[in-house]
């Protein structure tokens, strides 16, 4: 029965092979985790002010996706805050060597966003696998404040050994770069909820168990990306702010490595544009 566990397997082999077998790992908060959560909370309070979370109301969408957005595109594309995730990962015993990354990635749930309909594939049911990922992907996750299990998410573990319905079949990785890279990371276009295809979960569904958690800012949740998991709806009064990445090692996926393939059917590898952190220093 899967649960959230809080502490690493004896070495980073045993650790991967937990993960790619289901296992969920909540883990303390590293002195990187908690500079990457000062530093993104840096760029949040340059842009919105000291209160970032509550600052959402008093913008318009277009004001507030501007500013986030150039948060997002910092994250995403500064060599300084790709040497910061190989920090993150060697401090849980990855070898900054052996892997390649996709790189950080601000994410915002608002206040009633699910009312919005250009923020509705934030709540898809979704594995990250669906936007073609490899199956040896590691997701980590990283809270910006101390959160309850309200505002986290949930994971459906048993499903994940079981195909659930999708359409994962409509994403085509390189169709969605050609219409624009920032869209990965959606620093651009504020529409893109309404036009672009994000893969979810289709026709009536029982996925069985919801394991949910609270956290506390820079803890580190690492799971893998074929867990089929949802994002919760809520209605805090402030917004969520929070950091990810994923991680591939890149033996394991090259030795065939990974959590099962059971329904996954998107096209092309966004491998392709991890940075392969071999070519830099952490």
């Amino acid at each position: 029965m899967t649960s959230i566990e809080h502490a690493l397997r004896d070495d980073n082999e045993a650790t991967r092979r937990a993960l790619y077998e289901g296992a969920i790992l909540r883990l303390p908060p590293t002195p990187a985790s908690s500079e990457a959560v000062s530093a993104a909370l840096s760029l949040l309070e340059d842009e919105l002010g000291p209160e970032p979370r509550a600052v959402q109301a008093a913008l318009s969408n277009d004001e507030f996706f501007r500013k986030i957005g150039r948060i997002r595109k910092r994250l995403h594309l500064e060599d300084r805050f790709h040497d910061l995730v190989l920090r993150v990962v060697a401090a849980l015993g990855f070898e900054p060597g052996e892997v390649a990354f996709d790189p950080l990635r601000l994410r915002v749930v608002a206040h009633r966003g699910h009312e919005n309909p250009l923020a509705a594939p934030v709540y898809y049911p979704h594995r990250d696998t669906w936007y073609a990922h490899p199956q040896s992907l590691i997701a980590w996750w990283i809270p910006l404040h101390d959160l309850p299990e309200e505002e986290t998410f949930v994971f459906f573990p048993d499903c994940f050994q079981r195909a659930v319905p999708n359409d994962s079949h409509v994403f085509d990785y390189d169709a969605w770069v050609r219409e624009g890279f920032g869209l990965k990371i959606g620093w651009q276009d504020l529409e893109a909820g309404k036009k672009a295809r994000y893969p979810g979960a289709t026709g009536p569904l029982d996925p069985g168990r919801a394991v949910g958690f609270s956290c506390r800012a820079g803890e580190n949740l690492l799971f893998s990306g074929a867990h089929f998991h949802e994002t919760r709806r809520h209605a805090a009064g402030r917004t969520r702010f929070s950091l990810d990445f994923r991680l591939v090692h890149l033996e394991d996926e090259r030795s065939g490595r990974g959590a099962p393939n059971v329904d996954n059917r998107s096209r092309g590898s966004a491998l392709a544009d991890y940075v392969r952190s071999a070519r830099r220093s952490c």
